[in-house]
């Protein structure tokens, strides 16, 4: 399956014949002229690497690079006109990849986005724990079963992973609480337990006898790494 670009560019030209480039190049290439409009596609759509001109005509391009950087992962390659070096170091520093300057030779944007497309893919294989059909991606923070995305809310993810990064050991409360220590709380009166339960709904096939997360009683718990 062709990697898909979502490219956010407000000059029509410049547009088609980056799409038709890395079109010829076997990517797949949806094109945005307004940078509110590419971050609802972006929140809408999945995308293996975003192309981002700065200069839009409705929103700056580094608020754009911001928003989506807030909640996705998405390699993005900023093109910029500007001649302000500081741009370029905000963008990097709010978490753009890579940045190209206008005029770029086309050979030397396809190859930026080929290089950050392979960091990414190194870094998503390291950020992936498999235990069967559960796959929990820590890069992505999202777990699924058999591809399934799993409801979980940012901190039962972030207690899920804490489990499954100590598998086969048992965790008791506190060891948990003192490795979610720097966790947000969604609210100061729920348990662990409150939250495991959740957890469990979400990745086990029968949450009342479960095989991934297991009580040991007088002790906490224990991630089993039992597989499908």
């Amino acid at each position: 399956m062709a990697d898909r670009i979502l490219l956010i560019e407000d000059d029509p030209r410049l547009a088609e014949m980056v799409k038709n480039y890395l079109g010829e190049a076997g990517f797949s290439v949806t094109v945005s002229p307004l940078g509110i409009a590419g971050i609802s596609l972006e929140a809408r759509e999945t995308f293996d690497a975003l192309v981002l001109d700065l200069m839009l005509p409705d929103i700056d391009g580094l608020e754009v690079c911001r928003q989506i950087r807030a909640r996705s992962q998405t390699p993005i390659l900023m093109l910029t006109a500007r001649g302000d070096a500081m741009d370029r170091v905000v963008g990097l520093e709010i978490g753009a990849d890579d940045y190209l300057p206008k005029p770029f030779e086309p050979r030397e944007m396809l190859a930026r986005l080929r290089a950050i497309l392979r960091r990414r893919g190194r870094e998503q294989r390291n950020d992936l724990l498999s235990f069967g059909h559960l796959e929990i991606d820590s890069g992505a923070r999202k777990a699924r079963i058999n591809g399934a995305e799993c409801e979980l809310s940012d901190y039962q993810f972030s207690l899920l992973l804490v489990l499954a990064q100590h598998s086969g050991r048992v965790m008791s409360r506190d060891a948990i609480m003192e490795l979610m220590k720097n966790e947000r709380l969604e609210s100061f009166d729920r348990s662990i337990d409150v939250h495991i339960s959740r957890i469990r709904a979400a990745i086990e096939d029968d949450p009342k006898k479960p095989r991934r997360i297991i009580t040991v009683r007088g002790s906490g718990y224990v991630f089993a790494k039992a597989q499908d």
